[in-house]
Formats: C-alpha cells, sequence, structure tokens
C-alpha cells in the first residue's frame, strides 16, 4: 500500500478525521494564546510602567494616603484605618479613613490611567498578640460608604444585607514587622517614569502637611523607627522654666550645629553633637528636650538602652538608621548597666541573651562605625556614677545641669500659672518657699498650682504643703533605696 492509499483511508476513517480535528483545534487554541501571553508580555515591557512599593519602605504610608485622597475616592472596595486625633482644647477624637482594600483599583491621573494593584502576604502571626493575623471583611449593596461610618461607631446596619467575611492565617511569620507583609503596584501606559516621581513626592508633602507643626516620637521596633502614638503638638518652649541662661545656652548651641555642618567637615571633625543634662529628678530634663524638639521642629527617638534583645549591632544599625531631623533621646543612661548587673533578678532576665555592652555604646557614640549628623541627648539623675569615658568630649559635648527652683524660676513659674496677678504676689510665694528650707523641683511647684489654678492666694498661703509633699517623697524614696539595698545583700 502507497503512501497515497494510507493518506485516504486514514482520511475515510472518522475516528482518525474527529481525533485530528480535535487535535488541531487544541494545537490552535494553544498557539493563540500562547501568542496571547507572548503579545501581552511583549506590550507591558515596552508600553507600560510598573513601580512597586513594598511596606517597609518609608514612602508605604504615604502612598496610601495620597491614593486614598488624590486617586480612589470612587473605589468601593474600602479598608478601614481608624486615628485618634488631638484637637486645640487636648480632646482626643476618633477618625475613621477609607483606604483602598487589597486588590486592584484604575483611576485617572495625569492625563492618564493608572492601575493600583495592592497584595497582601495572608500566612502571618501578629507577634505583638501571639495570635494568628486576622481581619474581618464587610460588604454591601450599593455605594453608601457612610454606612460603614456607622457600623463602626454605632452597630448600625438596617436596610440592607451585609456579608461578613473573618479570614485568620497561621502558617508564616513576618519576624520584621509582625504584620502582614504588603505591597502597592502601580501600572500605567507608556514610559514615563517622571509621573512615578511627581506621584511619591505629592505623597510625602501631603504626609509633611499632615504632621506639619507637631512633634513625632519614634520608637525602636526591631531593626527600624516607627512613629509612637499621635504626633503632639509642640510644647512652647517658654513653659518649660529654666535658670537664668540654661535654655537659651542649649538653643544656641543646638542651631549653631544644625547650621554649620561644613564647618565641621572643613576642619575633619564629625558632624556630630553629644549633650549631657543631669540633675535631681523632676526639674525638667526630660520636658525641656520634648519643648526644645518642638521649637526646633525636630522629631524624637527614644531609645531604651536596657531593653531585652538590644545588642551591640543592633544600636548601631538604629543610629544610622535613625530618621532626618530627629534627636536621639537616651534617659536614665546611668541605670542602662548598672541595673543589669547588680540586681540578680534583671540579671537572670537577661541569661542567655546577646546584650549591649558598654564598649558597645562607646563605639556607637565615637567610634569607627558610628554615624555622623545626629545629636544625641542622654538624661541622668546621678552623673557621679556615669564612667569618664562615656561623658568625654566627643561623645558628651555639652553638660548641663538642671537642678531644683531658684528664685528666678519660682517667680517666673508663678507669673505663667497666673499671668493676672501682681508681681508683689510672685515675690511672696518666693519668699514662702524660700522659708521651708527644702529644694523644690519645677514638678512639686508645678504640682501645687494645679491644686490652686484659679487661687493664687490659696498657692501663697498653703505653701507650706509642698514640704509635706517633699517629706513623703523623699521618705518614699528612702524606703526604696533601703529595700533595694537588702535585695542586693540577700
Amino acid at each position: 500500500m502507497g503512501v497515497t492509499d494510507l493518506v485516504s483511508s486514514l482520511s475515510d476513517n472518522p475516528y482518525f478525521s474527529a481525533g485530528f480535528g480535535l487535535f488541531g483545534v487544541g494545537a490552535g487554541a494553544a498557539v493563540l494564546r500562547k501568542s496571547y501571553m507572548l503579545g501581552l508580555i511583549m506590550f507591558r515591557r515596552h508600553y507600560m510602567t510598573t513601580l512597586e512599593v513594598p511596606c517597609r519602605d518609608k514612602s508605604y504610608q504615604w502612598l496610601l494616603h495620597w491614593i486614598t485622597v488624590r486617586g480612589a475616592r470612587k473605589t468601593q472596595h474600602l479598608s478601614v484605618e481608624t486615628k485618634f486625633q488631638e484637637i486645640e482644647t487636648g480632646k482626643i477624637t476618633t477618625r475613621h479613613d477609607f483606604i483602598p482594600s487589597v486588590g486592584e483599583h484604575f483611576f485617572w491621573y495625569g492625563g492618564t490611567w493608572l492601575k493600583v494593584e495592592r497584595t497582601r502576604e495572608q500566612h502571618t502571626l501578629d507577634l505583638h498578640h501571639g495570635t494568628p493575623w486576622e481581619n474581618v471583611t464587610i460588604t454591601a449593596f450599593g455605594k453608601q460608604k457612610e454606612l460603614f461610618h456607622r457600623i463602626i461607631l454605632e452597630g448600625v446596619y438596617k436596610r440592607t444585607w451585609i456579608r461578613v467575611e473573618r479570614t485568620r492565617s497561621q502558617q508564616t511569620l513576618d519576624v520584621h514587622m509582625g504584620i502582614p507583609f504588603e505591597t502597592v503596584k502601580l501600572t500605567t501606559l507608556g514610559k514615563n517614569k517622571d509621573l512615578f516621581f511627581h506621584i511619591l513626592e505629592e505623597a510625602r508633602d501631603l504626609a509633611v502637611k499632615q504632621n506639619e507643626g507637631k512633634t513625632i516620637m519614634y520608637t525602636a521596633y526591631g531593626a527600624e523607627w516607627r512613629p509612637f502614638g499621635n504626633p503632639r503638638r509642640p510644647r512652647p518652649l517658654p513653659s518649660v522654666v529654666l535658670d537664668v541662661g540654661v535654655s537659651e545656652k542649649i538653643v544656641m548651641d543646638v542651631k549653631d550645629f544644625m547650621e554649620n555642618p561644613e564647618w565641621y567637615s572643613s576642619r575633619g571633625i564629625p558632624y556630630r553633637r553629644g549633650y549631657l543634662l543631669h540633675g535631681p529628678p523632676g526639674c525638667g530634663k526630660s520636658s525641656f528636650i520634648t519643648a526644645l524638639a518642638g521649637h526646633l521642629q525636630l522629631g524624637i527617638c527614644v531609645l531604651n538602652l536596657s531593653e531585652r534583645g538590644l545588642t551591640d549591632d543592633r544600636l548601631n544599625h538604629l543610629l544610622a538608621l535613625a530618621p532626618e531631623n530627629t534627636i536621639i533621646l537616651l534617659e536614665d543612661v546611668d541605670s542602662a548597666f548598672a541595673s543589669r548587673e547588680e540586681i540578680p533578678e534583671v540579671k537572670a532576665a537577661y541569661a542567655g541573651l546577646n546584650r549591649l555592652t558598654f564598649s558597645g555604646l562607646l563605639n556607637c557614640l565615637d567610634g569607627v562605625a558610628s554615624t555622623e549628623a545626629r545629636m544625641v541627648f542622654m538624661t541622668t539623675n546621678y552623673p557621679e556614677r556615669l564612667d569618664p569615658a562615656l561623658i568625654r568630649p566627643g561623645r558628651v559635648d555639652l553638660k548641663e545641669y538642671i537642678g531644683y527652683c531658684t528664685t528666678h524660676q519660682l517667680s517666673t513659674m508663678f507669673m505663667r500659672f497666673y499671668p493676672e496677678a501682681p508681681p508683689s504676689l510672685a515675690t511672696a510665694f518666693t519668699q514662702a518657699i524660700g522659708s521651708l528650707g527644702v529644694p523644690v523641683s519645677a514638678a512639686t511647684v508645678q504640682g501645687h498650682f494645679m491644686v490652686y489654678k484659679a487661687d493664687p492666694g490659696g498657692a501663697i498661703e498653703h505653701a507650706a504643703q509642698i514640704l509635706a509633699d517633699t517629706t513623703i517623697r523623699n521618705e518614699n524614696t528612702r524606703e526604696t533605696s533601703a529595700q533595694d539595698v537588702i535585695k542586693k545583700i540577700n
């Protein structure tokens, strides 16, 4: 049988014809699918631009806020973000902001369409609570976003169907942040990368404007800094009353440091500055640093040297990655190492952990690997306990004593609390405190004024009450010290 006869017989076979036809259709569909995929890949490669922003990037929260304000106002798939806002009177109110939820969103910006894709890793454990990460999804018919506000505030869910979906993830762990890892991906037509720069700049400006004029507190989470609490209204610098010339001296030194980086570089001096504020407790050391940061529009990075898990490498990493325009605050630096070594209970708590060493702290402040362009403020109640190596020039460049209230401080504080009172009453209050024969802190005087808010005469008449409060506090301090000694002996 020749080839022609074989082909003719196969073509006459209905089973073969049907199978060949199906094969041809499948092959054609596969070719079309492959061509579509290749065409889509080529189109994305040459005619689309994509920007991916992970949640660990500093601009991530800025971008979410920008998307909410500028772009996806009409989206119907939302996530809620609850914030506490402090108004001028000091009252804290609750605000609920809706941001685009996980998924894809499209909107028009800058003369082109943007596709925003927000993705989230679902298998994450919440490190703060030790439980699997959960979220609740609420879906309703229609476009009434106000319904979600009423649900959150009052639990109202009338006149509409609501589907509630609760999901839980419990397989993997995000060690660094303890929250689901998220990314936001922006995709647009064309090759104009400058569009993304404009978006990020606009997002940054929105975030800066939102916190403009406020003091942001940062705290260390793992190997990074995160804002702690809500941005605070700056405390007026004159509200922290120090002795004559002390506040002005520190402010002038800080301003001189911030305004003259070239002076340091031209002379080969590391561009960093260290300050030590020492004195009795309650005299205004931490309060002055907070007011100073607000006065100079700086943030504050609060670092606890006694934190479990703080190592030399992590401290160096945190100092190197401190946010710009911030003050690094090390409070009660004298107790960072003494408490660990002297108290057995605390020493046992650190057993088996790599800890911060004294030499590591010295190298971080002024060593080969220490960073520049930073200000470090340290506070202590007992400067005599500090090692001379810690407070030598280069690590501590300016030391200032913040002590008990002087006559100037008492008079100034009295007039600030009672601005309508005659100066003679301020003099009388100063004399009444002086006759007690004991030093008083600014915190004690302020607490006394709080008792007599609208009665300057009563503040003077009952000035002896400050002596009783001071005596009780000193006795409690001596009792606590005695208990510490007994613990050490046992």
